[in-house]
């Protein structure tokens, strides 16, 4: 890393990223008197949707709006594109799910480091789904790893962590809103120290790295033979996306229902069998596991309308509206 940045008034900032997360970063970043953003990278439009049309991403419209010059390459293969990159002159990069694995000749750009904001503690959970991994697995405590970038998948030195609770019944998405504000400040904050000279690295203990592939639709299916622990931290760590879904059999005809988080209920009573929708309890619908019920506020029947626990009885359980 280069020396001497405690010098400059306000470093020269390359921000890339494309989803929500992301702009929350950025918009850390713009609130901040210390940098000045000289160009924001994210993905191309995508089409998305029923209608295929291409959107850009929220970072992009975020940018736009900001007056940053937007940059979309599809990869940087391309010495044009680096080239466009250099001329920027970035002190630092600052990557926050940029959803492109970025090569050697683009970290070796910025003159100060290229920094990633990682919604773990490193070296847990390294890779695109943090978040959804660490509720899955029932953890109590995630956070916000700011580390300088190499070339390896989230292998680079640490430089700040910060420390977040998690819930007993908070989902992803609740997560997600409380680590992408936890991040920006702490980029804010690294940024900072970089300019005082008093960030220091930490290497990473490689032997306790685990991961956090992406999600699949099917990630989502839950599996209600499984103990109500594992049920409830499958469909919290799904929601909002994929969705927690199974498909139910005790109608007309079998239907694929999307579950929203709820919580853990009563004892499962003889001879109520896992994956049956028992009617409503507690104001919520009740679905039974293999030792317990969950209690879900709705559901969402595939193509339709999401439906509360009296909605949904009286449409598909007749007998207990």
């Amino acid at each position: 890393m280069a020396q001497g940045l405690e010098q400059l008034d306000r470093l020269r900032v390359v921000f890339m990223g494309t989803p929500d997360f992301a702009a929350v970063v950025l918009r850390h970043l713009r609130g901040y008197a210390g940098c000045e953003v000289v160009g924001v990278y994210t993905q191309p439009d995508r089409p998305c949707g029923r209608g295929r049309e291409c959107r850009p991403s929220v970072v992009k419209l975020f940018a736009q709006e900001s007056g940053y010059p937007v940059f979309q390459p599809e990869n940087f293969k391309d010495q044009k594109d680096r080239d466009a990159l250099a001329a920027l002159r970035p002190d630092v990069l600052v990557v926050a799910a940029y959803g492109l694995i970025l090569p050697q000749a683009v970290l070796d750009i910025p003159s100060f480091a290229p920094l990633n904001v990682h919604a773990s503690l490193l070296p847990r959970y390294r890779g695109a789904a943090p978040i959804q991994q660490a509720i899955l697995n029932g953890d109590f405590v995630t956070g916000i790893t700011i580390m300088r970038m190499e070339a390896g998948l989230d292998t680079g030195p640490s430089l700040l962590q910060r420390s977040l609770r998690i819930g007993h019944d908070e989902h992803a998405g609740e997560v997600h809103d409380q680590l992408a504000e936890m991040g920006g400040m702490l980029m804010v904050e690294a940024l900072e120290r970089h300019k005082g000279g008093q960030l220091k690295e930490m290497v990473q203990n490689h032997e306790l790295a685990s991961y956090a592939a992406k999600l699949t639709k099917e990630d989502g299916r839950i599996d209600w033979s499984l103990p109500s622990a594992q049920v409830h931290n499958r469909i919290r760590a799904m929601h909002p996306w994929p969705g927690a879904f199974f498909q139910w059999e005790g109608g007309r005809k079998p239907l694929r229902l999307t579950i929203l988080p709820g919580s853990v209920g009563r004892d499962l009573a003889p001879g109520e069998v896992p994956g049956t929708i028992l009617g409503k309890e507690e104001g919520r619908l009740a679905i039974a596991c293999a030792d317990k019920v969950y209690l879900t506020p709705a559901v969402k029947p595939d193509g339709k309308k999401e439906l509360d626990a009296d909605s949904f009885c009286c449409g598909y359980l007749l007998d207990t509206c």
